[in-house]
């Protein structure tokens, strides 16, 4: 029977992502190292686990749950687990497409678990797209499941590290094509998706959202690109109408310094290559990926699959580590938020 303290920890479900890649060892080497104030339930094959335990040389008790409600408090070196069965016997470093079926049931398990309130949060190691679309299913990526999944309208692709947040209005857009996707509408949907969360899952009552302008110098009064001055600026301007708290358009090259960092909760780049490198060079390996536009919290690591160090024992927990303390700090702002 759990006990009023346990019962107030949030449920954080951890899906175990490409089960060839490293999703499965930092998972155990996170779990068994650190005690995490939650009550964290991975969705996985528990033979994954254990197999891969094994390989690694990783002592660690894993408790098969029949339901996710009996997921106990985190203790270091226990894993209550949630299971799917795998298709094959996953190998670590040689991808198998007979397993994409696993790893796509693995993320509809923790959506449903969030919708239906039985989970306060879902984080996500990594998965292998490339072998998932070859299943003849369409994935482009997380952020997209659960959108779909959710039934979201618009959604916002975050990085943060401890000291920075980084949102963006577009993602993965080919260069070119930025420009015209930079419109009021577009700005207009993410600040208000990215102001909300930023209240209401981290705790802000009135953030200052940093905006960086498109072109260089922020166009310099439209002779280096008149997007400011023709969209930039005047969807700003509505916005902080409505109270937002808004500063800029910016240049990218100096809004990067203490100068202004010191005054904001995030930064809002207008593009991914505009604002990633600059985070991603202050904190890669410890820094966390949060979908925000959803009536769920999902948080994940900024890495890939590292097909190449599956099962070497290289492989860093830090990124996932950062994903599930964050998913930790989110819930509990949510559900005070909500009372």
């Amino acid at each position: 029977m759990a006990n009023d303290t346990t019962e107030s920890l949030p449920i954080i479900a951890i899906t175990s992502g490409e089960p060839a890649g490293i999703g499965p060892d930092i998972i155990l080497s996170a779990l068994n190292e650190q005690n995490f104030p939650a009550r964290l339930v991975v969705i996985a094959d528990p033979d994954l686990l254990k197999d891969r335990a094994n390989t690694l040389g990783i002592t660690v008790n894993i408790q098969t749950l029949t339901h996710s409600e009996d997921v106990a408090a985190h203790k270091q070196g226990f894993i209550s687990v949630l299971p799917v069965t795998l298709a094959k016997k996953a190998r670590a470093g040689i991808l198998d497409v007979a397993n994409s079926p696993y790893v796509l049931e693995t993320l509809k398990k923790a959506g449903e678990g969030c919708l239906q309130k039985r989970f306060d949060a879902i984080v996500t190691p990594p998965v292998h797209k490339g072998v998932l679309c070859e299943t003849g299913v369409h994935f482009s990526g997380h952020t997209e499941f659960f959108q779909a999944q959710c039934r979201s309208p618009h959604v916002v692709m975050m990085l943060a590290t401890e000291t920075m947040k980084v949102a963006l209005v577009t993602t993965h857009l080919p260069l070119k094509e930025v420009p015209a996707a930079i419109t009021e509408r577009s700005i207009s949907l993410v600040v208000k998706a990215l102001n909300k969360d930023l209240q209401e899952k981290f705790g802000i009552a009135r953030p200052n959202i940093l905006v960086c302008g498109l072109n260089p110098h922020a166009g310099e009064d439209g002779h280096l690109g008149r997007e400011e001055i023709d969209t930039i600026i005047p969807t700003l301007n509505k916005l902080r109408q409505t109270g937002l708290n808004l500063i800029g358009p910016l240049p990218a090259d100096t809004l990067f310094t203490p100068k202004y960092l010191d005054q904001a909760d995030c930064v809002l780049a207008m593009y991914h290559d505009q604002g990633l490198p600059v985070l991603k060079y202050s904190g890669f390996g410890n820094a966390v990926n949060i979908t925000l536009g959803l009536p769920i919290i999902r948080t994940s690591v900024d890495h890939g699959t590292a097909i190449d160090l599956a099962g070497t024992g290289k492989a860093s927990n830090g990124s996932l580590k950062v994903a599930i303390q964050h998913a930790i700090n989110m819930a509990n702002n949510a559900k005070k938020f909500s009372t």
